[in-house]
């Protein structure tokens, strides 16, 4: 077994540096995540694609590393992930680039998907069998019958016997006596029985052959050849990504629009009480979020000034928890009848973010909101909040600069949702605030609720309740096969007798996983604070499925097309196959009345050698409410929200699959359909007890 590398940069300083960091250090590992990336790719843009995506995503999720894990395990095991989803989409033929350990790589293809990941990580990237059980999330007796079986393929791919001869009680001490982890009572034992046994004497034989085979092979990843101009490469997309951050920007803005409408977070007032505090915000804000924080005394009426280039902002007060940090802010134009908003992902920063903010949260997304009385009043006022990280003190002041607005344009069809155009219009001036704020506590509740969604079970472990969220962490076990749960929606929680939703705009992510079997998610709802759970109940709403159901079409270029074939229940047509430079591919299905399917899972498989090294996609699809109208996509302003029971299908996939280096022609011979994706809408309650 190789010694795993300890990595001599510590996490703080790539958390501090970003992007560059995480390059930095991916350049420094590039020839083991590179052969990693071989066994389940083979082609040099597709490798590419899985740094730049793996790159992305260690950035994005690194709030959550925690130390009690290795960076570089945590790093692979994003990396294996974005190997499995860019794997899915490639043909299975070994490109020339891969020569060098071509045999290899083609007897690894003999295995299923779950042993060669075991084999890989075990003897190419040089981890031990418990920490590869926790990346694969399986147990390590379920690892050892991975290692068992894959070896036990290998060694036909290498020319012994297919069958394993030696006695059954032994078999799975092979392993662990060659790696030399046999515990002493067992190997004494072990090495008794193999003197008197030929057969487990020549199992043990060729277990080793093959165990040495991928060993050496390990210990010869410094001479696996990466291309001078890889990293380059990958360096270059990542250029381009921050180029296109504008873009970016106004493509969220316009998706917020798109999938839901402009919405004020309202939090429900108590019971007048005749305090003078609550009867003076009562009487004095307007703005009913803010006034209900401010009754609750979870924050400070603060009226903090600036003024640039005759726009006046005024900083009304911030409300912390463990969560966020929510500014309430108010902009006025002193001139003329302008409208401007603040936006987190351009023109606003913390200045000294580093010394009182916690990574460990990302900030929430608030779409403008053009609903409220204020701003429907108001032609040179807006008043709203932005999201900023959680603070890591008690107490503390936020250094805020704002240098960049954007203008809000009225679309003229409707009043109340933004106009988005190519070209945006912002307000540049330098606005500079010392925000104190003070960090309100929240609650955490133990749950017990389960329930079976499509026969997986779902198990809601624990709610939170903070002043600006109330937070549902729950876990799926996605372990039979055939099916499998991509995302759980929600309609609402109902605690008690309050009503709550769930943030549409990206509030519900993945955790760490507290016990292997199963994965962890949170969702964040509107906030519920100063109540106190009697009884917690959940709504569902839909739940999006992966169904794996797998054919094969054979296709032949020299065949007039279009083509159709009969998959679940329905009939797709291939409507176009032409090979010339590239290869172009059309499928369709129009009919999109009682069809099971949304999106398909497939890949084309070419000829031997003519891999593509670029593959180019896009599609067409069609939005069908619950009675079947259809909705234009490409038509605004578009309420999502006012659907009843949207689902999204997809009616025509375009695929431009090409050579772009050696010129060779794309000849495909085989449409490989893995599954669908569809979308089932629920109607359950879920009654969750307490603990």
């Amino acid at each position: 077994m190789i010694p795993v590398k300890i990595d001599p940069i510590s996490n703080t300083p790539i958390r501090e540096k970003g992007v560059k960091s995480i390059l930095e250090w991916f350049d420094q590992h590039k020839q083991s995540f590179y052969m990693l990336g071989w066994s389940y790719l083979r082609n040099q843009k597709q490798v590419e694609e899985l740094f730049y995506q793996s790159i992305i995503k260690v950035h994005k999720e690194l709030p959550r590393f925690k130390k009690d894990l290795s960076f570089e395990t945590w790093v692979t095991s994003i990396f294996i992930q974005t190997c499995r989803e860019l794997s899915v989409n490639r043909s299975l033929q070994v490109s020339e680039e891969s020569e060098q350990h071509k045999d290899l790589f083609k007897a690894l293809d003999q295995l299923n998907d779950d042993e060669k990941e075991a084999m890989v990580l075990t003897y190419v990237k040089g981890i031990s069998q418990e920490e590869a059980a926790h990346l694969l999330q399986i147990s390590v007796e379920k690892m050892k019958e991975l290692l068992f079986s894959g070896i036990q393929s290998l060694r036909k791919e290498m020319g012994y016997e297919s069958t394993i001869n030696g006695c059954k009680e032994y078999h799975m001490d092979y392993i662990d006596y060659l790696e030399r982890t046999l515990e002493r009572p067992k190997k004494i034992d072990f090495e008794i029985h193999v003197y008197h046994c030929q057969d487990c004497q020549e199992d043990l034989a060729t277990f080793q052959d093959v165990m040495l085979t991928m060993l050496n092979l390990a210990e010869r990843i410094e001479d696996f050849h990466v291309r001078s101009d890889f990293m380059e490469n990958v360096k270059a997309k990542l250029a381009e990504k921050e180029k296109h951050r504008q873009l970016k920007i106004k493509k969220r803005l316009r998706m917020a629009i798109v999938f839901a409408s402009i919405f004020a977070l309202l939090v429900g007032l108590e019971i007048f009480t005749g305090s003078f505090t609550g009867l003076y915000y009562t009487m004095t804000e307007e703005n009913q979020e803010l006034r209900a924080f401010l009754q609750e005394g979870l924050g400070k009426r603060l009226n903090l000034e600036a003024e640039s280039n005759r726009v006046k902002i005024k900083i009304k007060s911030a409300i912390a928890d463990e969560f966020q940090t929510l500014v309430f802010y108010e902009i006025e134009d002193t001139e003329k009848d302008n409208q401007y908003v603040m936006n987190n992902d351009e023109g606003v920063s913390v200045e000294n973010q580093y010394e009182i903010m916690n990574g460990s949260a990302n900030p929430r997304y608030y779409p403008p909101d053009l609903k409220s009385e204020v701003n429907i009043k108001g032609k040179n006022v807006y008043q709203g909040k932005i999201s900023l990280p959680p603070i890591s003190k008690d107490k503390g002041t936020i250094k805020l600069k704002i240098t960049k607005l954007l203008k809000v344009i009225h679309d003229s069809s409707d009043k109340n949702r933004l106009r988005f155009t190519d070209n945006m219009e912002y307000e540049t001036g330098e606005w500079n605030f010392k925000i104190p704020v003070t960090k309100q506590p929240s609650v955490e509740y133990a749950l017990d609720g389960k329930k079976k969604v499509e026969g997986i079970p779902v198990r809601f472990d624990k709610l939170t309740i903070a002043p600006t969220a109330t937070i549902l962490q729950y876990s799926m076990k996605n372990e039979q096969t055939g099916k499998r749960i991509e995302a759980l929606n929600f309609d609402h929680l109902k605690v008690n007798n309050k009503k709550v939703k769930p943030d549409l705009y990206g509030g519900s992510f993945s955790d760490p996983p507290q016990d292997m079997n199963w994965g962890t998610y949170q969702i964040n709802f509107d906030p519920l604070y100063g109540e106190k759970p009697k009884e917690v109940n959940v709504q569902l709403q839909s739940v999006y499925l992966t169904i794996e159901d797998k054919k094969t079409i054979k296709l032949d270029a020299a065949k007039k097309y279009p083509q159709t074939f009969e998959y679940a229940g329905s009939t797709i047509s291939i409507d176009k196959l032409e090979v010339s430079k590239s290869a172009n591919i059309v499928i369709s299905d129009h009919e999109v009345k009682n069809r099971t399917y949304e999106q398909l899972q497939f890949n084309i498989i070419s000829e031997d050698g003519n891999q593509p090294d670029s593959i180019e996609m896009d599609s067409d699809g069609v939005l069908v409410d619950k009675n079947g109208v259809n909705y234009d996509m490409n038509v605004t302003p578009f309420s999502y929200e006012e659907i009843d029971q949207p689902r999204y299908f997809v009616t025509v996939q375009r695929m431009k699959l090409q050579n772009s280096n050696t010129g060779q022609k794309i000849i495909p011979k085989r449409l490989k359909i893995d599954g669908y994706n569809t979308t089932k809408y629920l109607d359950d309650v879920v009654k969750i007890s307490l603990e």
